[in-house]
């Protein structure tokens, strides 16, 4: 055991060894100005400088705790890096032209959604279908209600509140709910995907922060009201464990090329789709990744090797994805603009009508209601898996993590089909 030990702490040190050398030669090639164009030099120079931005959120005190760590940093650092001058005009074009017109969007949004829908069990997800899903249903009306209204008598308005703040705090995070909501609305409302992330990003950091201090206060209420809580069990009077998720072992590097064609696959069905049935080709892969696994139509291997090419994406690019956010479609004059009183005001409605909503629909269905409040409230009004773990260790209930993982990967779809239906009928 001791020897393991000291092999794996020489690996780390070897790995960073090396990422520090790779590191430097990119960034110097990078100020120097000579970068490769294209996706090698795209990719370097995203991968290199979203892990350091990532690296220092996640250490950074406070920001790590309450304002969703590295993800924050590296959306607003990069986006100062990159416009500010310091990197050079021709890098901030080629990671534009890369996360824009380089199709790096599209490809990791496929990877996220077919694995982590094909990754869940069968049974987990055909409870959440018929159970579950109201109680997020619930969240998201009373949280677009409490936005809208809020907004209005502010002068916001209640159409543009509800879409603009409300909408993309509960649409599961940033890679799988602003940036396909952006894609989304940016062709048929008018306005550009720019000004549409700089009024959401915001709405999310704001939103997952509260989302993570009113966890801490839900405990609390528990403890002052304990006919409110289950104490981390979710259905009144059931003294059952939480649904888990699946143990996987581990899938060998052959099988990731076979989880990211399928990923890709469902993507060109969503495309294909989207030609006879008028909805975004992202909605139409959702709802078709979930009906054939709810039906059984893919053999197990297969989900398994797409849920393993998921967490391959998830776990080495999203920085990169970040920080190309932060490049292409992040400005921060706008985000400061946006940051007033009354935009503070309708964030903070958005999250505790999503609270009220969640509670009082959990209550009537047989959820504890503080339980409902913090899985399908507060972990829809966070900003994805990160911001799960926050939420359930603020109001200490780890144990809640597979239903608040429904809400993230099943509510933020709920979201994108939302949007696309509201947008069809506004036409």
């Amino acid at each position: 055991m001791l020897a393991n030990n000291v092999n794996s702490q020489k690996d780390k040190r070897m790995i960073n060894i090396i990422f520090a050398l790779s590191a430097a030669v990119i960034l110097f090639s990078t100020l120097s100005n000579n970068l490769p164009t294209g996706i090698i030099g795209a990719i370097g120079v995203m991968v290199v400088v979203g892990y350091i931005l990532n690296l220092i959120g996640d250490k950074t005190p406070i920001i790590n705790q309450f304002f969703g760590g590295g993800a924050i940093v590296v959306i607003f650092g990069s986006s100062y890096l990159f416009h500010s001058g310091i990197m050079p005009h021709e890098t901030t074009e080629t990671v534009t032209t890369f996360v824009k017109g380089g199709g790096f969007l599209s490809f990791f949004i496929a990877s996220l959604v077919t694995g982590s829908i094909l990754g869940m069990d069968t049974q987990v997800l055909k409870k959440a279908a018929l159970k579950y899903i109201p109680v997020i249903l619930g969240g998201v009306a009373c949280a677009f209600l409490f936005a809208g209204l809020v907004g209005s008598l502010l002068g916001e308005g209640f159409f543009s509140s509800v879409m603009l703040i409300a909408l993309p705090i509960m649409g599961g995070g940033m890679g799988a709910g602003a940036v396909p909501l952006v894609e989304i609305m940016s062709g048929n409302t008018g306005m550009s995907a720019e000004m549409l992330l700089s009024k959401m990003v915001p709405a999310l950091a704001i939103g997952n922060a509260m989302a993570i201090v009113i966890a801490g206060l839900l405990d609390k209420l528990g403890k002052v009201y304990p006919s409110l809580t289950g104490n981390g069990q979710l259905i009144r009077g059931n003294a059952e464990q939480p649904v888990a998720s699946e143990n996987e072992s581990p899938i060998s590097i052959n099988v990731l090329g076979i989880g990211a064609l399928l990923a890709i696959t469902m993507y060109f069905v969503g495309t294909m789709l989207s030609d006879v049935i008028s909805m975004h080709p992202y909605a139409l892969m959702i709802l078709f990744v979930a009906l054939v696994k709810v039906m059984g139509l893919i053999p197990r291997e297969l989900e398994k090797a797409a849920h393993g090419w998921y967490k391959f994406v998830v776990d080495n690019l999203t920085p990169a994805l970040l920080v190309g956010i932060g490049v292409a479609y992040t400005d921060l004059n706008q985000i400061l603009a946006s940051l007033t009183m009354v935009y503070f005001l309708m964030v903070l409605a958005t999250v505790l009508g999503a609270v009220v909503g969640a509670a009082l629909i959990g209550r009537l269905i047989g959820f504890n209601p503080i339980e409902a409040a913090i899985t399908a409230g507060l972990c829809m009004a966070n900003m994805g898996g990160t911001g799960d773990v926050a939420v359930l260790a603020a109001s200490k209930r780890m144990e809640l993590m597979p239903f608040a993982q429904i809400s993230s990967r099943i509510g933020g779809a709920l979201m994108l089909i939302m949007a696309t239906f509201i947008i069809e009928l506004l036409k």
